[in-house]
């Protein structure tokens, strides 16, 4: 597999930290927002409290 493939990235909405596709993502990549479950989860957390 060559390693010099460009990739499309994205920004986390959660810490603002890039991120590349990843082969889970590919049927899914228009709906990716976070870069990890630990920032999905944060995310959530950061809208409960007042």
């Amino acid at each position: 597999m060559p390693t010099n493939i460009i990739r499309p990235t994205k920004i986390c909405k959660t810490c603002g930290r890039p991120f590349s596709w990843r082969k889970a993502w590919r049927n899914c990549w228009e709906d990716v927002r976070y870069c990890s479950e630990r920032c999905r989860r944060g995310s959530k957390a950061a809208e409960k409290r007042p």
